[in-house]
């Protein structure tokens, strides 16, 4: 088993770690405390191909793995977490979109999702259906040739700043076989969004609540096949764990960089913090189990790109682990700045605030051990 980098993926790395000190780090502080959405970034970013990572080649995405794109979000978030975040839920979208719509609305949106000239915004959470997805109220029923579309949906990404949304909608009877997922233009009549969310981190994006009022939306909105959409949103999450454990890692090494430098640069009791060994072996711990969380999550990127059969469960765990670790190694580095990281004139304050929603969305990480669970004992002669 190699683990290193191929020759690609290392020139993407390195591509996205350009980016990411260029055009995210430098303006990340600024973003968050003005709960600025970077929209000319986001789209430099799909200039390059950052908003179509795994999105198919012959719909202008680059086609890559989901293992290439947890390496290029890993670096990206390394210069702004929460922007690198937005750029996985339109990667979602844009996936989604690309690989299930039908031709005429792939032709509407394809090329403009994937360039980042329209954004997405990915609409499954709702007000009573946050970790039980499958009990969604959301209607979606036909009349004629168009669908009525009523419900809301609560904490979407980029919402009321974006052109596209994928909408989880129940066009069925109960339970998940009834649900569906359909193409929405953001701007259409009888939608509408609530104030944007005063939120503790992920500040350079905007969260709110979206309601649908007897939205018109063709039939040919439709993402494959009536009764498909849980499906396809599951497929998405497994992704979606990927890429948010990549941006928990990312920040994570950012955090773990700035700590050694300061302790290389800060004396006390007449010499470098670094000198003493209690740091030491704090800093030991935190690199250590950022490697294996790194390790983890590209297992299961691999696992997920082979279609394996336990990719799930691998990826339940990889987002677990990652993010719980990428949150105390970001919190651990800010006790190293001492007072200092609790001020706003360094970034670990932020890294913690951005990187602690992580353990809570794509599934909340006591979700992904009751599906880690469930998969052991399913089956006890399984090892992983």
């Amino acid at each position: 088993m190699d683990f290193e980098l191929n020759e690609d993926q290392q020139a993407f790395a390195n591509m996205a770690t350009a980016f990411a000190r260029t055009e995210l780090e430098p303006h990340a502080a600024e973003w968050d405390q003005q709960h600025f959405f970077p929209v000319e970034v986001i789209r430099k970013a799909g200039e390059m191909g950052f908003a179509a990572l795994y999105a198919p080649e012959a719909s202008g995405g680059l086609g890559l793995s989901r293992l290439d794109a947890s390496i290029i979000f890993e670096r990206l978030s390394m210069g702004c977490t929460s922007t690198t975040a937005y750029l996985t839920i339109h990667n979602m979208v844009t996936w989604m979109v690309t690989s299930f719509a039908q031709p005429s609305v792939l032709q509407a949106y394809g090329e403009a999702l994937v360039s980042a000239q329209k954004l997405g915004s990915y609409c499954l959470t709702e007000p009573n259906a946050g970790s039980d997805a499958a009990s969604l109220k959301t209607t979606a029923k036909q009349d004629g040739d168009h669908y009525l579309l009523n419900g809301s949906k609560v904490f979407i990404s980029g919402a009321g700043s974006t052109d596209v949304l994928v909408v989880m909608a129940r066009t069925g009877g109960p339970g998940a076989r009834g649900i569906s997922a359909i193409v929405v233009d953001a701007h259409s009549e009888g939608i509408s969004y609530g104030r944007a969310e005063d939120k503790m981190g992920w500040n350079s994006q905007p969260t709110r609540m979206v309601s649908f009022d007897n939205v018109k939306v063709p039939l040919s909105n439709l993402l494959s096949t009536e009764g498909e959409g849980f499906v396809l949103a599951m497929k998405g999450l497994d992704g979606g764990r990927i890429n948010i454990a990549s941006c928990s890692i990312g920040t994570a090494q950012q955090a773990l960089n700035q700590a050694r430098n300061y302790m290389q640069e800060r004396q006390q009791f007449g010499k470098k913090i670094g000198d003493f060994q209690g740091l030491q072996f704090r800093l030991a711990d935190m690199a250590t189990e950022l490697l294996a969380a790194r390790q983890l999550v590209r297992l299961a990127a691999s696992k997920l790109d082979r279609q394996d059969p336990d990719a799930t469960t691998y990826c339940a765990m990889a987002k677990r682990f990652a993010t719980d670790v990428g949150f105390r190694v970001c919190d651990d580095a800010l006790q190293i700045f001492g007072g200092y990281g609790y001020i706003k004139e360094y970034p670990l304050e932020r890294y913690v605030r951005d990187t602690r929603v992580h353990r809570i969305l794509e599934g909340t990480n006591e979700i992904m051990r009751v599906i880690i669970g469930r998969r052991l004992l399913a089956d006890t002669d399984t090892e992983f």
